[in-house]
């Protein structure tokens, strides 16, 4: 049960009591990893490091001292940021075997509260995808594809096709921390997001997905995509424990000079019952090509519940919003090219055997290291900072991208408090599916959604809503003003009550397509 419960209500609650103890629930956590590892949600599982941080928690609730909320709480790390002792490998061939001297500092935030790392999530290399696909620990696996819901509704054509080709994708980048969260392995994980990559595998996976305002969160030791977007986030149960986390996590650090310099005062949620001060709005541009009508009658429901709780709901227009991918392409790879550029082969990660000089070793070792998604987005990024056509791109894109957060920026000041949007076009779609289209069409159309919300540098969360009529989750997104977390957390946790999305059933555990795991049932599933 308490696998399931919230952090603050229930199991911070149940170790304090001494009905669960640290080593309990961290050895629970770290059996269904192995019982779900057909979902390759995790890169590296850190058992030996997890039980010893558990056995120091246990003796300090043992104490009476625990450190706060999070002592003793399991949680997962998507395997972009660094971590001391445990590798980091950004599921590159370029970073394999690459151990961190030190933390990032959200990392040793987290540790320093009493969390239990229990390891490093998958992911697309480098973080550049949607579907948690193109790493070469290869694709990360929907727990919803394995859920009742899903398979009642699922009619696969043979009993082997729907066993091996029926799974859906997570979403990404960040699909390895979704996935683990959704499947109970631990209870909550970091993810980050430059386009959508913590929202969207949220939504796909039936998660909270929190990208926080740009610089409340520190950046100091997350490697980089790109720098000007990139946000920790926060892949969670309810939105309450999003909260949780947030407390843990934000506040200013000497090491990123981006962060705020205010000192961040963790809150707790409290119980909105009345929504009548509040506007709600609808930006009509988010009614995107390609937007399915099961969601787009979701987005309405949705926007009638709160109109019928006595909310304001207007329409509102952010115009410059289809100018968003593009605008984002280019300044993407601007970036990603820049960052890229460290890894050479000679300070750490791959190094290449060619040796005929050090140009030819350069080469070789950013062609074995980095994947043809990676490879593309550097050389696009370099054609557009060459000299010839830096203000014709870069710049001009620089200039969108202010109109961009203008346009919020506007809204807002219109009177509206928070913005209700899909989160995704889509549920979430099959494998085989997923990967007849190239990474880049992919990445534009699966950002679509969530982009805008990254160039403004403002806070937005996914809430899973409902299931689809494939049983698959659906989520929407609360976009809210800069810095005012605590009223797009209220309103997402008011939405999250009257929803009550369904918890994932997951009756039975095994693996499909080898005999090297065992058939296993789980009572916690069930």
């Amino acid at each position: 049960a308490a696998l399931k419960g919230g952090l603050r209500s229930q199991v911070s609650a149940a170790l304090k009591e001494g009905r669960v103890t640290p080593t309990e629930l961290c050895q629970r956590c770290l059996a269904l990893i192995k019982s779900t590892k057909f979902l390759n949600a995790y890169i590296t599982v850190a058992e030996e490091t997890s039980l010893k941080q558990a056995e120091e928690s246990e003796e300090r609730y043992k104490r009476g001292q625990p450190l706060g909320i999070l002592d003793g709480i399991p949680i997962a790390v998507k395997d972009n940021f660094n971590t001391a002792g445990i590798e980091t490998t950004c599921a590159s061939n370029m970073l394999k075997g690459y151990i961190s001297p030190y933390n990032a500092t959200v990392v040793q935030k987290l540790l320093d509260q009493g969390a239990v790392l229990l390891g490093k999530t998958n992911l697309d290399e480098f973080a550049m995808g949607s579907g948690s696909t193109d790493g070469v620990f290869g694709p990360v696996r929907n727990p919803w594809s394995y859920s009742r819901q899903y398979k009642e509704k699922s009619i696969p054509k043979s009993h082997s096709e729907g066993e091996e080709l029926n799974w859906v994708i997570t979403g990404g980048s960040s699909g390895g921390s979704a996935a683990a969260v959704s499947s109970f392995t631990c209870f909550a994980a970091l993810g980050s997001d430059t386009g959508g990559s913590t929202r969207n595998p949220a939504a796909h996976c039936g998660v909270v997905g929190l990208k926080p305002t740009y610089g409340l969160i520190s950046r100091h030791g997350l490697i980089p995509l790109v720098n000007s977007m990139d946000v920790p986030g926060i892949l969670t149960r309810c939105v309450d424990d999003a909260a949780v986390l947030l407390g843990s996590l934000a506040g200013h650090d000497p090491k990123d000079s981006t962060t705020i310099q205010d000192d961040f005062k963790p809150f707790e949620l409290p119980n909105l019952t009345d929504v009548s001060k509040l506007s709600i709005g609808i930006p009509k541009e988010y009614h995107a090509p390609g937007l399915s009508s099961e969601i787009l009658a979701l987005w309405s429901k949705a926007a009638d519940l709160f109109k019928n709780a006595g909310a304001k709901v207007v329409e509102v227009s952010l115009p410059h919003t289809r100018y968003s991918i593009v605008c984002y392409h280019v300044l993407c790879t601007a970036e990603v090219a820049s960052n890229m550029a460290r890894f050479d082969g000679l300070e750490y990660g791959h190094r290449s055997d060619r040796t005929e000089s050090t140009e030819s070793m350069y080469a070789a070792t950013r062609r074995e290291g980095f994947n043809d998604v990676v490879r593309g987005r550097i050389l696009s990024g370099n054609y557009f900072l060459l000299k010839q056509n830096y203000e014709k791109y870069f710049v001009k894109a620089q200039k969108v991208r202010r109109l961009i957060a203008n346009d919020f920026v506007e809204v807002f000041r219109s009177g509206v408090d928070v913005l209700l949007t899909p989160t995704t076009l889509s549920d979430a779609a099959p494998y085989t599916e997923f990967i007849q289209e190239d990474n880049r069409t992919r990445s534009a159309q699966d950002d679509i959604l969530t982009q805008a919300a990254n160039m403004a540098g403002l806070p937005a969360i996914n809430v899973p809503t409902a299931l689809s009529e494939r049983g698959l989750p659906v989520g929407l997104q609360f976009i809210g003003r800069s810095f005012q977390e605590k009223q797009l957390l209220t309103v997402a946790k008011w939405f999250e009550k009257q929803v009550q999305f369904p918890m994932i059933q997951l009756e039975e555990v095994k693996r499909h397509d080898s005999g090297v795991f065992q058939h296993q049932k789980s009572a916690s599933f069930s």
